[in-house]
C-alpha cells in the first residue's frame, strides 16, 4: 500500500493507496473536498468535525440512490465491517480534529 498527500478543505491528511488506485483515490477526494465545500460555503456549519458528517451522510444517500447495480454481491454483514472500518479510518484522518463518531 503507497502513502498519497492529499487536500481536503484547506487541510492536508496522508492516505494509505492500494497500488494502481491513485486515480479512483484522487476522484473520491475531489468529491468529498467538493461536498464539504459547499457545506462550509453554505455558512450554517463552521465546525469541520459537522461539515464532515454532513458531508459523509449526503454521499452515503448518494451512493444509496443509486440502488444495487453497482452493489457488490457480498453479503449485508460484510459491508456493515466495510462501514466500521471506513469509520476508523476517518477518524485517524481527523486526528486532532477530533472523531466522526
Amino acid at each position: 500500500m503507497k502513502q498519497v498527500e492529499v487536500t481536503i478543505m484547506g487541510q492536508g491528511y496522508i492516505l494509505g493507496c492500494p497500488e494502481g488506485g491513485e486515480n479512483l483515490l484522487a476522484t473520491a477526494v475531489a468529491g468529498v473536498d467538493r461536498e464539504m465545500s459547499a457545506i462550509r460555503d453554505g455558512g450554517k456549519v463552521k465546525a469541520r468535525e459537522r461539515i464532515a458528517v454532513l458531508a459523509a451522510l449526503n454521499l452515503a444517500y448518494q451512493l444509496a440512490e443509486r440502488g444495487p447495480q453497482r452493489a457488490s454481491s457480498a453479503p449485508a454483514a460484510s459491508n456493515e465491517v466495510d462501514l466500521d472500518a471506513l469509520v476508523d479510518r476517518i477518524d485517524a484522518a481527523l486526528g486532532a480534529d477530533g472523531h466522526l463518531l
